[in-house]
């Protein structure tokens, strides 16, 4: 009876993994392999949006200085305010910062040093985050990380070896540009703690650092939207 029990079980199991399969195979899971697939398509579609957005706030803007009955002076206390909140282009002398995955097959170049674990070979959240900030200690008048300006809310997020940032999605190498004295803003990242424990990791592993005097450039202003949906103005 007990033998009979379990050839029964046995086969519910096989007619249910066949009336879910209809012919495919579940070891497979279709939509887990499609998701990587739709987060680009989704990095795409927000990209579409935001250079539309671009274009149709240049086009109130436009719309609004011709008919908005303010003064110079209210006019250039509001470019002021737009320049410093990053929605407008920004030229100047820069420098970029490339940073990179080690390459495939990665050990140890120094002696002492263990050999890699998978961690060691990969750009990290505060990797990024560290080049940001020591940029804007070092005067940076402003920052593009890939082709998007930074604001005030911009989040600088990683997902496995992914940067997501604004509602995009990135893959190494990274670049991150800042307007400013250039002079000064390689002086920033040299004296960066953060920094200067990931060039450990440049020497020993491999992983990719680049610093160039880029001359002079023009930043996008950001063309995203600037609500806020959680933080609350104090008082």
């Amino acid at each position: 009876m007990l033998t009979a029990a379990v050839f029964a079980l046995a086969g519910l199991i096989f007619f249910t993994s066949f009336d879910t399969a209809k012919g495919t195979d579940i070891r497979q899971d279709g939509s887990l392999l499609k998701l990587s697939d739709l987060i680009q398509q989704r990095s795409r579609k927000n990209k579409e949006l935001d250079e539309s957005n671009a274009t149709l706030r240049d086009s109130v803007e436009s719309l609004a200085e011709s008919d908005d009955g303010s003064t110079r002076a209210q006019d250039e206390k509001l470019g002021g305010l737009e320049k410093s909140a990053g929605t407008r282009k920004l030229t100047g002398k820069a420098v970029t910062v490339t940073l990179n995955d080690a390459p495939p097959g990665a050990t140890a170049k120094l002696p002492g040093y263990p050999e890699p674990q998978p961690d060691y070979l990969v750009i990290h959240q505060q990797d990024l985050q560290a080049v940001v900030n020591a940029l804007w200690q070092g005067g940076a008048r402003g920052i593009k990380v890939m082709d998007q300006r930074l604001i005030s809310t911009s989040a600088v997020r990683c997902v496995g070896n992914t940067l997501i940032l604004q509602g995009r999605v990135y893959s190494p190498p990274y670049k991150i540009t800042a307007v400013g004295d250039p002079d000064r803003l390689k002086q920033a990242l040299a004296a960066s703690k953060a920094i200067q424990t990931y060039m450990v990791y440049v020497n020993v592993y491999g992983l990719g650092w680049k610093v160039t005097d880029d001359g002079t450039v023009t930043l996008p202003g950001y063309s995203g939207t600037v609500d806020l949906h959680y933080a609350k103005p104090v008082g």
